[in-house]
């Protein structure tokens, strides 16, 4: 067996039923996803957009995918027609290409805004600042923006074993949640490794992959 049963259980029970678990599926393979889909999860996350055109194509349909890579723009076209949701939209200008590729399929479009939380400067998201130019922009426009929705923020903590310093950074994600958003909004943080922290500040969306599916070579 190709995934940890013992572990999903596990994080399933720890979650409960109000937290949605996203399973980090990026490089493993059709059987692996299988075998966990087998165990009753629906919700996949992938990083790249090739990867995840191919396993849609190979695996059950009743799968909710989430993309939770950085989407580049001119990649937008070849997942909107069936991706569930969208956690890492940093700016204006890919929302916009969000939008218009979803006016072509004739849906709307769910998304989160991915805020940048972390100490790292590698890390992709809008600043407090772009969050709320994004934000009233959306909300302040009638008729445009009509196929995409903002469903709520997505963040990543700092790679650091300070339990503090990441527990402050998923508190103010959790702050501008409640200050842009309606209850009910999506909260997507937390990771394999900081998963319970982010549910203690608030959480209502964790994406785990090692724990699931082992360490990736």
């Amino acid at each position: 067996m190709s995934i940890n049963q013992e572990a999903y259980r596990e994080i399933r029970n720890v979650l409960g039923e109000k937290i949605t678990l996203v399973a980090v599926s990026k490089t493993k393979t059709a059987e692996d996803i299988l075998a966990l889909y087998n165990e009753g999860q629906r919700d996949f996350g992938e990083n790249y957009v090739q990867e995840l055109i191919d396993k849609h194509a190979q695996l059950p349909k009743d799968i909710r995918w989430h993309f939770i890579g950085h989407l580049q723009s001119n990649k937008v076209k070849h997942i909107i027609p069936f991706v569930y949701l969208i956690h890492g939209v940093d700016s204006l200008r890919l929302l916009k290409e969000i939008d218009k590729q979803a006016a072509k399929t004739g849906r709307v479009a769910d998304v989160l805004l991915q805020v940048h939380i972390a100490r790292e400067e590698t890390k992709f998201g809008l600043d407090a600042e772009e969050l709320e130019q994004v934000v009233t922009t959306v909300s302040g426009a009638s008729g445009d923006w009509a196929n995409v929705r903002l469903r709520g923020l997505m963040g990543m903590a700092s790679n650091t074993e300070d339990v503090s310093a990441v527990s402050g950074e998923f508190h103010q994600l959790k702050v501008l949640l409640d200050r842009w958003f309606p209850s009910g909004a999506i909260l997507s943080m937390g990771m394999s490794g900081d998963y319970q922290l982010a549910v203690k500040e608030g959480s209502t969306m964790v994406r785990i992959g090692s724990l699931l599916f082992g360490k990736r070579g």
